[in-house]
Protein backbone atom coordinates (compact mmCIF):
# COMPACT_ATOMS: atom_id res chain seq x y z
CA UNK A 1 0.00 0.00 0.00
CA UNK A 2 1.33 3.57 -0.86
CA UNK A 3 1.55 6.46 1.34
CA UNK A 4 -1.60 7.94 -0.37
CA UNK A 5 -3.65 4.44 -0.52
CA UNK A 6 -2.75 4.51 3.32
CA UNK A 7 -3.75 7.60 3.65
CA UNK A 8 -7.26 7.07 2.34
CA UNK A 9 -7.40 3.88 4.32
CA UNK A 10 -6.89 5.60 7.95
CA UNK A 11 -8.83 8.73 6.53
CA UNK A 12 -11.61 6.31 6.17
CA UNK A 13 -11.38 5.04 9.90
CA UNK A 14 -11.47 8.93 11.11
CA UNK A 15 -14.71 9.05 9.40
CA UNK A 16 -16.05 6.23 11.17
CA UNK A 17 -14.46 7.85 14.43
CA UNK A 18 -16.28 11.04 13.60
CA UNK A 19 -19.79 9.66 12.28
CA UNK A 20 -19.96 7.52 16.04
CA UNK A 21 -18.91 10.52 17.80
CA UNK A 22 -21.55 12.76 16.41
CA UNK A 23 -24.58 10.58 17.82
CA UNK A 24 -23.10 11.37 21.33
CA UNK A 25 -22.51 15.34 20.63
CA UNK A 26 -21.11 17.48 18.24
CA UNK A 27 -18.99 18.25 21.44
CA UNK A 28 -18.03 15.13 22.27
CA UNK A 29 -14.21 14.80 21.36
CA UNK A 30 -12.67 11.41 21.08
CA UNK A 31 -9.18 10.97 21.18
CA UNK A 32 -7.21 7.76 19.46
CA UNK A 33 -4.10 6.11 20.52
CA UNK A 34 -1.82 4.33 18.35
CA UNK A 35 -1.03 0.53 19.78
CA UNK A 36 1.79 -0.30 18.03
CA UNK A 37 3.08 -3.55 19.85
CA UNK A 38 2.95 -5.53 16.74
CA UNK A 39 4.21 -2.36 14.40
CA UNK A 40 7.65 -1.56 13.82
CA UNK A 41 9.09 1.87 14.24
CA UNK A 42 9.07 2.04 9.88
CA UNK A 43 5.71 1.32 10.48
CA UNK A 44 5.05 3.82 13.10
CA UNK A 45 6.66 6.45 11.25
CA UNK A 46 4.57 6.07 8.64
CA UNK A 47 1.08 6.74 10.23
CA UNK A 48 3.19 9.78 12.35
CA UNK A 49 3.57 11.27 8.72
CA UNK A 50 -0.28 11.18 8.03
CA UNK A 51 -0.89 12.97 11.20
CA UNK A 52 -0.47 10.30 14.34
CA UNK A 53 0.66 11.47 17.31
CA UNK A 54 -0.10 9.14 19.82
CA UNK A 55 1.04 5.86 20.12
CA UNK A 56 0.99 3.19 22.34
CA UNK A 57 2.91 0.02 23.81
CA UNK A 58 2.55 -2.90 25.84
CA UNK A 59 5.91 -3.58 26.79
CA UNK A 60 8.62 -1.42 28.57
CA UNK A 61 11.26 -2.63 26.94
CA UNK A 62 9.57 -2.19 23.33
CA UNK A 63 8.34 1.18 24.77
CA UNK A 64 11.88 2.02 25.28
CA UNK A 65 13.47 0.70 22.24
CA UNK A 66 10.80 2.44 19.87
CA UNK A 67 10.62 5.71 21.60
CA UNK A 68 14.82 5.90 21.63
CA UNK A 69 14.96 4.98 17.87
CA UNK A 70 11.84 7.66 17.06
CA UNK A 71 13.69 10.11 19.18
CA UNK A 72 13.14 12.72 16.39
CA UNK A 73 9.99 12.99 16.30
CA UNK A 74 7.47 14.70 18.36
CA UNK A 75 5.40 11.23 19.89
CA UNK A 76 3.25 10.83 22.41
CA UNK A 77 4.00 7.45 24.01
CA UNK A 78 1.48 5.85 26.42
CA UNK A 79 1.61 2.27 28.35
CA UNK A 80 -1.46 0.14 27.80
CA UNK A 81 0.35 -2.89 28.86
CA UNK A 82 0.19 -5.24 32.58
CA UNK A 83 2.64 -3.62 34.91
CA UNK A 84 4.92 -5.54 36.92
CA UNK A 85 6.29 -3.59 39.88
CA UNK A 86 9.70 -4.92 38.95
CA UNK A 87 9.68 -2.55 35.66
CA UNK A 88 8.54 0.29 37.42
CA UNK A 89 11.45 1.85 37.46
CA UNK A 90 12.55 1.36 33.89
CA UNK A 91 8.91 2.59 32.51
CA UNK A 92 9.24 6.17 34.87
CA UNK A 93 12.67 6.21 33.14
CA UNK A 94 10.64 6.75 29.76
CA UNK A 95 8.24 8.94 31.62
CA UNK A 96 5.45 7.86 29.19
CA UNK A 97 2.47 10.70 28.61
CA UNK A 98 -0.29 8.06 30.09
CA UNK A 99 -0.06 5.11 32.14
CA UNK A 100 -3.48 3.47 31.03
CA UNK A 101 -3.50 0.35 33.14
CA UNK A 102 -3.56 1.01 36.95
CA UNK A 103 -5.08 -2.31 38.02
CA UNK A 104 -4.35 -2.85 41.78
CA UNK A 105 -4.21 -1.50 45.39
CA UNK A 106 -0.67 -3.32 45.72
CA UNK A 107 0.09 -1.84 41.82
CA UNK A 108 -0.69 1.56 42.88
CA UNK A 109 1.51 1.76 46.05
CA UNK A 110 4.41 0.60 44.68
CA UNK A 111 4.33 3.17 41.79
CA UNK A 112 3.40 5.86 44.69
CA UNK A 113 6.42 4.41 46.61
CA UNK A 114 8.68 4.63 43.01
CA UNK A 115 7.52 8.23 42.26
CA UNK A 116 8.13 9.66 45.44
CA UNK A 117 11.50 8.76 45.16
CA UNK A 118 12.32 10.04 41.82
CA UNK A 119 10.13 13.30 42.70
CA UNK A 120 7.94 12.48 39.81
CA UNK A 121 4.25 12.37 38.89
CA UNK A 122 2.34 10.38 36.62
CA UNK A 123 -0.97 10.96 34.59
CA UNK A 124 -2.89 7.43 34.91
CA UNK A 125 -6.21 5.28 34.19
CA UNK A 126 -7.64 3.15 36.34
CA UNK A 127 -8.18 -0.05 34.75
CA UNK A 128 -11.48 -1.12 35.87
CA UNK A 129 -12.50 -5.28 35.22
CA UNK A 130 -16.56 -4.28 33.84
CA UNK A 131 -17.17 -7.45 31.84
CA UNK A 132 -15.63 -9.51 34.74
CA UNK A 133 -13.67 -11.83 33.01
CA UNK A 134 -10.77 -13.98 34.51
CA UNK A 135 -9.00 -13.54 31.23
CA UNK A 136 -8.88 -9.51 32.51
CA UNK A 137 -6.87 -7.33 34.85
CA UNK A 138 -8.46 -4.74 36.83
CA UNK A 139 -11.34 -3.35 39.92
CA UNK A 140 -14.37 -5.11 39.93
CA UNK A 141 -17.43 -2.64 39.07
CA UNK A 142 -18.19 -3.20 42.65
CA UNK A 143 -15.23 -1.33 44.12
CA UNK A 144 -13.70 0.54 41.49
CA UNK A 145 -15.34 4.11 43.02
CA UNK A 146 -13.93 3.40 46.04
CA UNK A 147 -10.51 2.39 44.83
CA UNK A 148 -10.21 5.50 42.87
CA UNK A 149 -11.04 7.76 45.58
CA UNK A 150 -8.83 5.75 47.72
CA UNK A 151 -5.84 5.64 45.38
CA UNK A 152 -6.70 9.58 44.68
CA UNK A 153 -6.24 10.28 48.45
CA UNK A 154 -3.24 8.10 49.58
CA UNK A 155 -0.85 8.21 46.57
CA UNK A 156 -1.03 11.98 45.92
CA UNK A 157 2.23 11.67 42.91
CA UNK A 158 -0.57 9.55 40.53
CA UNK A 159 -2.19 12.13 39.16
CA UNK A 160 -5.30 9.81 38.05
CA UNK A 161 -6.92 11.20 34.80
CA UNK A 162 -10.10 8.42 34.85
CA UNK A 163 -10.72 4.92 33.86
CA UNK A 164 -10.12 2.25 31.20
CA UNK A 165 -11.54 -0.97 30.35
CA UNK A 166 -11.36 -3.77 27.74
CA UNK A 167 -15.05 -4.74 26.48
CA UNK A 168 -16.52 -8.12 27.53
CA UNK A 169 -14.89 -10.61 25.12
CA UNK A 170 -18.34 -11.68 22.92
CA UNK A 171 -19.92 -12.24 20.09
CA UNK A 172 -23.38 -10.51 21.83
CA UNK A 173 -23.21 -6.97 21.36
CA UNK A 174 -25.72 -6.26 23.91
CA UNK A 175 -23.01 -7.70 26.20
CA UNK A 176 -20.37 -5.86 25.14
CA UNK A 177 -22.50 -2.61 25.49
CA UNK A 178 -23.67 -3.28 28.87
CA UNK A 179 -19.49 -3.74 29.59
CA UNK A 180 -18.99 -0.23 28.61
CA UNK A 181 -21.96 1.15 29.99
CA UNK A 182 -21.01 0.19 33.35
CA UNK A 183 -17.52 1.62 32.89
CA UNK A 184 -18.70 4.90 31.77
CA UNK A 185 -21.19 5.09 34.86
CA UNK A 186 -18.24 4.37 37.37
CA UNK A 187 -16.51 7.28 35.20
CA UNK A 188 -18.92 9.65 35.47
CA UNK A 189 -18.70 9.34 39.40
CA UNK A 190 -15.08 9.49 39.18
CA UNK A 191 -13.76 13.18 41.31
CA UNK A 192 -12.32 15.20 38.43
CA UNK A 193 -11.92 12.20 35.90
CA UNK A 194 -11.87 13.63 32.32
CA UNK A 195 -10.78 10.22 30.24
CA UNK A 196 -12.54 7.27 29.62
CA UNK A 197 -10.79 4.81 27.28
CA UNK A 198 -12.95 2.34 25.81
CA UNK A 199 -12.52 0.30 22.69
CA UNK A 200 -10.35 -0.85 20.25
CA UNK A 201 -10.17 -2.06 16.27
CA UNK A 202 -13.71 -4.53 17.04
CA UNK A 203 -15.55 -2.47 18.83
CA UNK A 204 -14.59 1.56 18.85
CA UNK A 205 -17.59 2.56 17.30
CA UNK A 206 -19.86 1.14 19.96
CA UNK A 207 -17.79 2.28 22.42
CA UNK A 208 -17.57 5.78 21.83
CA UNK A 209 -21.84 5.45 21.37
CA UNK A 210 -21.75 4.36 24.81
CA UNK A 211 -19.02 7.26 26.23
CA UNK A 212 -16.00 7.08 25.51
CA UNK A 213 -13.64 9.63 24.91
CA UNK A 214 -10.33 7.72 24.37
CA UNK A 215 -10.28 4.70 22.03
CA UNK A 216 -6.97 2.32 21.39
CA UNK A 217 -6.75 1.13 17.97
CA UNK A 218 -4.07 -1.56 16.53
CA UNK A 219 -4.56 -3.96 13.56
CA UNK A 220 -7.07 -1.61 11.98
CA UNK A 221 -4.75 1.37 11.90
CA UNK A 222 -1.46 -0.64 10.45
CA UNK A 223 -3.76 -2.44 8.69
CA UNK A 224 -2.75 -5.97 10.08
Amino acid sequence: MTQTEYKIYVDDIVRRVEFARLQVSDYHIVKTVAISKYSTSEEIEKLYNIGQRAFGENKVQDLKSKAETLEDLPLEWHFVGNLQKNKINNLLDRDPTLFHSLDSLELASELQKKLLAKNMTLDCLMQINSAKEDSKHGFMPEVALDAYIQISKECPNINLRGVMSIGAHSDNKEKVKQSFLTTHAIYKECPDATICSMGMSGDFELAIVCGSNMIRLGSILFNK
